[in-house]
């Protein structure tokens, strides 16, 4: 299995800063893509940014130009550095990770979640 820890949720004020670290563990496994997920209560699980290992991102609109994505590919980690935070920012954020493994002789695709960091805006 290819495990994922999060660190770096919090309470932070509206306008505030928060970055959140997720890295990527486990055995014979090669990396594709880091990304960000978060679900707000009551809303469905949505897309927040994905970094490729060749450092191709996407971002959703609603936090273009706030949020960064970064990853370190030699570590397995990733990281979210949120600015400019908002209220409708609070949710708990999910670190992803997409790949291969290798099992026995034959290399599969993964994907893995971790458990979620919540992040909250509010004064």
């Amino acid at each position: 299995q290819v495990q994922l820890v999060e660190s770096g949720g919090g309470l932070v004020q509206p306008g505030g800063s928060l970055r959140l670290s997720c890295a990527a563990s486990g055995s014979l496994f090669s990396v594709e893509a880091m990304g960000w997920y978060r679900q707000a209560p009551g809303k469905e699980r949505e897309l927040v940014a994905v970094i490729t290992t060749g450092g191709s991102t996407n971002y959703a609109d609603s936090i273009q130009g706030r949020f960064t994505i970064s990853r370190e590919n030699g570590k397995n980690t990733v990281y979210l550095q949120m600015n400019s935070l908002k209220s409708e920012d609070t949710a708990v954020y999910y670190c992803n990770a997409r790949g291969k493994r290798l099992y026995g002789v034959q290399w599969r695709p993964f994907d893995s979640w971790g458990q979620g960091t919540q992040v909250t805006v509010s004064s």
